[in-house]
């Protein structure tokens, strides 16, 4: 028995474990021993192996039937994981590696254990066929009923090609490797002989065109080990399972801390754009913030950040990439991470600077209205604790899928900058007094001053405060004291709504 262990552990071939370590790839097993604490790993079908006999596979040796699956802890709360295994004909996917997948999904759902997903593998074991065909449909449903339940990370540190690479889309998030991952439904092989195109590895299924044109990607890191490490940072936000709270650590950051920067952080002309980064940088935690999706419709920025030790989700408008304008690809973006907050008990921040929706026939006919009610359908059916703060422009479309009180803000926020226009003071001004515009002896001159009395009017946060859109009209240096102080108050928010199985999002 022992010689037989010994035999499986060594995984599927050693020069080519050896080879991969000199370009810096480790193998299946020692990936888990970087990603758990020492000596605590238990592994889970160790003796599993291939069935199949047909087209060669009965003198096929593919040990642990090349996915090491198991569970362990990572700064000691339980996870659950599965490793692929290049070396074991290329970590593809066949019959009983597929029912080992199924297997620790269905456990980490039981048991109520994060899933980390390794990922390394070549794609689907053709020589069982429709036999791996059924159990990857399984392993699909098998993390659809995990999705929602416990938390699930993808990390991409070798190839995943053909419908295999449906599994770590499917997770909540997908960390890749720049140097290693590679993510495509084809290979350039298939596509080439199928569609006769001629396209490269990297250019079709590298970090950039998952991370920046297809946004399958959260998050780049620059090697397996800093994804790994990534994956533990990230972890470290989440409880365990729907049921829990996130962790809160202990914070040596005064929640009351003022911020004085923020007083004078916004350029004097509504106009202009400035770095929303820097706002987020000096209400968190020691300035700490991960950000997901990085490289991806950049105009709104999301990510997980701690205040006074407490995990928050953030979402914020960037006016320095399309004036923070909301479009198809950043409306997706918002939506799925509102909702993966929502599903794990994790507050939700909102930082407000949006002119509107984008607009014009690219956007229109992309479906800008469909995808920014995911926006909406979002906001609306959260239950976590909700606070928005209006730092500058609120205007159209743009304001509901920001967030605030009408769309369920729990506590709203407005510096003395905010203006709460509705639209654009020239529409404004041309629609409300089109006949007397028309009508007068100079135009121009009339419809420049109705734009300023639209202005006087609504380019203030004191109209909302009248009329209670916002619960208070702050001072820029006290945001992350009002914060604080809202979260506290909200940390027993309860909701009860009326049953439904789940709401028809505009997919």
């Amino acid at each position: 028995m022992q010689k037989m262990r010994a035999r499986i552990l060594q995984m599927g071939n050693p020069a080519a474990i050896e080879e991969r370590r000199k370009k810096g790839q480790g193998s299946a097993r020692s990936r888990i021993d970087y990603l758990l604490d020492k000596g605590s790993f238990t592994e889970m079908g160790l003796w599993v192996k291939p069935r199949a006999t047909m087209f060669g596979m009965d003198k096929k040796e593919v040990p642990a039937e090349a996915v090491v699956t198991g569970f362990g802890t990572i700064n000691g709360r339980p996870v659950a994981l599965a490793s692929a295994d290049y070396t074991a004909m290329g970590g593809s996917g066949g019959e009983y590696h597929a029912l080992k997948y199924i297997r620790i999904i269905d456990f980490a759902r039981e048991q109520g254990m994060p899933l980390v997903n390794l990922v390394d593998s070549g794609g689907l074991r053709f020589q069982e066929g429709m036999d791996a065909m059924q159990t990857y449909g399984a392993i699909f449903r098998a993390l659809g009923l995990a999705s929602g339940v416990v938390p699930q990370i993808a990390v991409l540190l070798g190839p995943c090609l053909g419908g295999q690479g449906y599994m770590p889309v499917m997770q909540d998030f997908l960390i890749q490797a720049k140097t290693t991952g590679y993510l495509a439904i084809a290979g350039p092989a298939v596509i080439k002989d199928s569609v006769f195109e001629d396209i490269g590895l990297e250019e079709l299924a590298g970090w950039k065109p998952q991370a920046i044109r297809a946004g399958n990607t959260h998050i780049v890191a620059e090697d397996e080990k800093d994804a790994i490490d990534r994956a533990k940072e990230l972890l470290a936000f989440f409880p365990s399972n729907n049921r829990e709270k996130p962790p809160r650590l202990a914070s040596s950051d005064d929640p009351d801390r003022p911020a004085p920067e923020l007083d004078t952080i916004l350029p004097e002309r509504l106009d202009r754009p400035w770095d929303m980064y820097r706002c987020i940088e000096k209400i968190v935690d020691n300035g700490h913030f991960v950000e997901i999706m990085k490289h991806f419709a950049r105009n709104v920025i999301v990510g997980f950040a701690r205040f006074s030790g407490r995990p928050v989700g953030i979402v914020a408008s960037q006016p320095m990439v399309l004036g923070g304008a909301l479009d198809v690809d950043s409306s997706d973006k918002s939506a799925r991470f509102i909702r993966f907050c929502d599903l794990f008990n994790i507050p939700l921040v909102s930082l407000l600077d949006c002119p509107a929706m984008a607009i014009g026939s690219e956007q229109e006919w992309r479906g800008i209205l469909r995808h920014g009610t995911k926006v909406l359908f979002a906001w609306a059916n959260a239950t976590v604790p909700l606070i928005s703060v209006n730092i500058r422009k609120q205007n159209g479309g743009g304001y509901h899928c920001m967030l605030h009180r009408g769309m369920g803000a729990d506590f709203s926020f407005a510096w003395p900058t905010a203006t709460f226009f509705g639209t654009g003071s020239g529409p404004a001004a041309a629609i409300i007094y089109a006949r007397e515009i028309r009508e007068a002896p100079n135009p121009d001159e009339l419809r420049e001053q109705r734009m300023k009395d639209f202005e006087a009017y609504w380019g203030n946060p004191y109209r909302a405060g009248e009329r209670g859109y916002v619960d208070d009209i702050i001072a820029p240096r006290d945001t992350r004291s009002m914060i604080n102080r809202a979260l506290d108050a909200l940390a027993n928010k309860t909701v009860n709504r009326t049953w439904k199985k789940y709401d028809n999002i505009t997919l």
